[in-house]
């Protein structure tokens, strides 16, 4: 089947009891079995439900993988991926990627013994003369947060397996509408379901996709063990959300063309990131990688008080953290998404007091530009 017409059919099938066209919200803790040792393929709520399952098995197809286990968040998500490794093992990961998982490798899983190298993945030399012998897992966000910068997923790919490392993607900027990770190699993705691909800003959640049959049994083991599960009606919320992910990535990836268009030719802005435009460095990769190039823009304005200026006097882009949404959010990722990065690293990666992100929504654009255009006056 196509993508958009997986979106609403993958795994959603008709309820079977009422033929409902929407798969309902089992809001149940548990299930009765009609004999002891005997049970409908349903025991307690935190290890299967109905309306979870079914958005798993959309997913799953949406990303071109056999599993998918969805969990509370995003960080839930790659944090399980991580309790698939044990001390003393090592990482190869993306030296710019989002701060909460920066913070969840630097805070919370080295204490536990795992060790990390961060590189610049948009060169894969630097992935090969990273991987040691113990190394696991390459962890790889492309494009990055908030730099947009790209990475050779196949490339990568090859380096880590001829290691005997696994290859995880964490695929949130893009959705599987823009970018299919496993079709070129990767071994598990990661969502915050939370973005684009629920897409309406009313749930918190993530996924962990895979194609390999034991890797995935362990993911389930975790996701039961742990218990860090999407409820069922954030699982309703992503099935509604998804439905609609193929029409709102077109339009997300028009609107955002435009806007990138309008910002790197801005006066006021001193530098653009953003891969569909013909001067970022991977453009050409992010043209053979990806379907498109996103709705995810990041501008260098100068300095914080500027960047202060023109975020105080936005409108209809509403400051906020999260990104993906129908609306429009515009964010300052020095003090909100990357706070938990040290300075220093911040300042070498580019993340400066003047940087503004934005995730362009799919208003009309005429309206955005009127208010981006606003906001720059202030400067």
């Amino acid at each position: 089947m196509a993508f958009s017409t997986d979106c609403i059919h993958a795994g959603q099938e008709p309820e079977p009891v009422t033929g409902s066209v929407t798969y309902p919200i089992f809001q149940t803790s548990t299930y009765v079995q009609p004999e002891l040792g005997k049970h409908k393929g349903y025991e307690y709520a935190r290890t299967q439900n109905p309306t979870r399952s079914v958005l798993e098995a959309n997913l799953a197809a949406l990303e071109g993988g056999k599993h998918a286990h969805c969990f509370a968040s995003g960080m839930s998500a790659t944090d399980t991926v991580f309790r698939l490794l044990q001390s003393g093992d090592h990482v190869v990961a993306a030296e710019n990627m989002y701060g909460g998982s920066y913070r969840l490798f630097s805070k919370v899983c080295e204490k536990f013994g795992l060790e990390f190298t961060y590189v610049d993945t948009s060169h894969v030399a630097n992935v090969r003369a990273a991987l040691r012998p113990n190394t696991k897992i390459v962890f790889l966000e492309t494009p990055t947060n908030p730099m947009m910068t790209v990475t050779d997923i196949a490339a990568c790919a090859e380096v880590a397996h001829s290691g005997g490392a696994l290859v995880v993607v964490d695929n949130t900027f893009c959705s599987p509408y823009l970018q299919r990770p496993i079709e070129l190699g990767a071994d598990l993705v990661v969502h915050s379901t939370t973005k684009f691909i629920n897409g309406h800003s009313d749930s918190v959640g993530g996924v962990v996709v895979s194609n390999d049959d034991a890797i995935a049994e362990q993911i389930g083991f975790l996701q039961n063990a742990v218990g860090a599960i999407l409820s069922p009606f954030d699982s309703w919320l992503v099935l509604r959300g998804v439905k609609t992910l193929a029409v709102r990535m077109k339009q997300h990836e028009e609107n955002g063309r435009t806007m990138a268009k309008y910002i790197s030719g801005h006066s006021k802005v001193v530098k653009t990131y953003y891969p569909g435009l013909p001067d970022h460095p991977q453009h050409e990769l992010a043209k053979r990688q990806m379907r498109g190039f996103g709705s995810m823009i990041s501008f260098e304005l100068g300095s914080k008080e500027n960047a202060k200026k023109f975020l105080d006097r936005v409108r209809l882009c509403s400051l906020a953290e999260s990104l993906g949404g129908v609306e429009t959010l515009i964010s300052h990722p020095e003090t909100m998404t990357h706070a938990s990065v040290p300075l220093e690293t911040r300042t070498r990666l580019g993340i400066t007091p003047g940087l503004v992100r934005i995730s362009v929504g799919i208003e009309d654009v005429d309206d955005l530009i009127a208010d981006v255009e606003n906001a720059f006056a202030g400067i």
